[in-house]
């Protein structure tokens, strides 16, 4: 869509560059009493709206940092200075081109910052069948930049700052940040009124208000939904059950609300509307140019198209791509990228596309000609960008397996997220004990969820001969009446060599799961009935659930099922198709290794 709307500003202008500029030019106010605001709806789009793009971003940053590669700190280091490195060369290329030409180095800074959506929207298109980690070492050091770049519109792009409207902005947010941080305030119409009012200080500031909603991206937390909360949200549901009064049902929805975190409801909420609207129509307000042949022949002799041309197609592969190399280097290669060298250099000429701050910024920096030479070396650049990395993702695509594999994947260690090993002397497993590949599975025989995700797993087991399986139990005991007697039922079929047998029946019959269904299911597999009643009865299998149920809390499950590959929890759905994909992906880092 973003490409659309490019294609359909360039077609508006050279149809009708009056009307196009005409349309955008429009001015809309808003008036309360005395006090309003009034800008063009060009400046409504890249002012107004785009703070919804820049608070997705925030959120995005906030998630990693909370729940990706960036919870361990010591991987912030690398990111953070391939974002700088990666904004620094390309600078220093546009200042090289432009020396000596005041009316154009003064705009250095539409030569800095990728953006991200368009970055990683092409990446899927051109480097397909990448691994995740790959989008995500781009996003991380991307949002460097996107910080930065607010930060030079604010300081080298704003011009007659109102002090006193700037600290009020600044105390809006200290505001926010404090009922975080210290209060743990969870209504959200409280912060976006503050947020709002950030937005209009800042405005009447005269510093760009896109800023704020970065910034309250970045206040937004994500976490794993917490059992307790779960539960809470449970309990309150059969509150209502019993009676359904309009207060309870009042409770029962804040309940569940407040059981997912900000950043996660606010990513929905948000993500739709700047992906398909707010950033496509800002592409459609900015990325019009008048195309002559004396434009062309102009724009790509002059040193301002040029700057920023070969700045973005050459300086920030060499400055991401290169500075990650010299820290590796220096450390020792203690600190590396967490993919291969050839997916670090994609990312860094993908990281060329530099869309939105970087019109954000020509349009504050130039006017006229010099605008349209500016948007002229954008577009090229991220045309030229996209090309060459799909050169460089062709190319490595055609190296040795693995060759290949080490060049995407890299050897940097992957992060853990299963808190308690895998123990063949407890753990139940399926599948080859010194398979490459490890699929941990938290589940609940009642759970419906669960018994859809059976079928896959089995089609993965039979298709994969180098995975085992391992299940570890999580009955959800609050919704689910019979989930801990069925998963004792499989411990004291254990105890007789037959747990497999026991959980794959116990599977396919979820809803008759009493202690009746029980026995006739241990009389159907041969079992000694009579030990296993007893075994039962006495919950002679209630410490090794309650072991499983413990290492699920270590490990932040809450829900099931709750799938593991490789240690690493697996995100999203659980069809054939996506575990196949992780599977493969853990396989690969596996060879790798080895």
């Amino acid at each position: 869509m973003l490409l659309a709307a490019t294609v359909a500003a360039l077609i508006w202008v050279n149809a009708s560059e009056a009307g196009y500029d005409s349309f955008w030019g429009t001015e809309l106010s808003l008036h309360l009493g005395h006090t309003g605001l009034a800008m063009d709806l060009h400046g409504w789009v890249n002012s107004g709206l785009m703070t919804f793009f820049f608070l997705v971003m925030g959120l995005e940053a906030r998630r990693e940092w909370d729940m990706g590669e960036l919870r361990e700190r010591s991987r912030l280091a690398l990111p953070v200075l391939a974002g700088l490195g990666g904004m620094i060369v390309p600078v220093g290329i546009f200042l090289a081109f432009n020396a000596g030409h005041g009316m154009t180095a003064h705009g250095w800074g539409t030569a800095m910052s990728t953006d991200s959506a368009f970055a990683l929207g092409m990446l899927a298109l051109v480097g397909r069948r990448l691994p995740d980690r790959v989008h995500t070492y781009l996003l991380t050091f991307s949002v460097v930049d996107d910080l930065a770049a607010l930060v030079v519109i604010a300081v080298a792009y704003t011009r007659g700052v109102r002090l006193d409207a700037l600290l009020t902005g600044i105390g809006i947010l200290a505001v926010a940040a404090a009922l975080r941080v210290a209060a743990n305030v969870r209504f959200g119409p409280v912060y976006f009124l503050l947020g709002l009012a950030a937005w209009v200080a800042f405005f009447k500031s005269g510093v760009d208000p896109v800023v704020v909603g970065l910034l309250m991206g970045l206040l937004s937390y994500a976490s794993l939904p917490a059992r307790s909360d779960l539960e809470r949200a449970t309990d309150l549901f059969r509150m209502f059950r019993e009676q359904p009064t309009p207060e309870l049902a009042q409770e029962v929805r804040e309940g569940v609300r407040t059981a997912i975190s900000p950043n996660e409801r606010l990513q929905q909420l948000y993500h739709p509307w700047s992906s398909y609207l707010i950033v496509p129509l800002f592409a459609l307000a900015n990325a019009g140019v008048a195309i002559s042949t004396g434009l062309l022949n102009q724009a790509f002799t002059a040193p301002l198209t040029l700057g920023i041309l070969v700045g973005y197609v050459v300086g920030k592969p060499l400055g991401t791509a290169g500075t990650a190399w010299l820290v590796s280097k220096l450390t020792r290669g203690r600190v590396q990228p967490p993919i291969g060298w050839a997916a670090v250099l994609g990312a860094g000429t993908i990281a060329g596309i530099g869309f939105t701050v970087s019109l954000l910024i020509a349009a504050l920096a130039f006017h006229g000609t010099l605008l349209a030479e500016a948007k002229l070396g954008i577009l090229s650049a991220a045309l030229c960008s996209s090309a060459v990395t799909w050169l460089v993702f062709k190319a490595t695509m055609r190296l040795p397996k693995r060759l290949k594999i080490r060049a995407i994947l890299g050897t940097a260690e992957q992060l853990t997220d299963l808190a308690v090993p895998v123990d063949p002397e407890r753990d139940h497993i399926r599948g080859p004990m010194k398979a490459p590949v490890t699929l941990v599975e938290y589940g609940d025989f009642e759970c419906p969820y669960c018994g859809l995700a059976e079928p896959v797993v089995r089609e993965l087991l039979a298709d994969t001969g180098d995975l085992r399986f391992v299940f570890r139990h999580l009955p959800l005991t609050d919704v689910h009446q019979h989930a801990q007697l069925a998963a004792e039922a499989a411990e004291a079929a254990d105890r007789q060599g037959a747990f497999w047998p026991m959980h794959d029946m116990l599977m396919e019959h979820q809803g008759a799961l009493t202690k009746r269904d029980l026995l006739r299911y241990a009389a159907e597999l041969g079992l000694d009935q009579a030990q296993f009643a007893t075994d039962v009865r006495d919950h002679v299998g209630a410490a090794h659930v309650a072991e499983d149920v413990d290492s699920a809390d270590l490990s932040g499950v809450s829900g099931t099922p709750t799938f593991f590959v490789n240690g690493k929890r697996h995100y999203g759905a659980y069809d054939i198709d996506a575990l196949t994909e992780a599977v493969r992906a853990a396989r690969a880092r596996a060879l790798i290794a080895t």
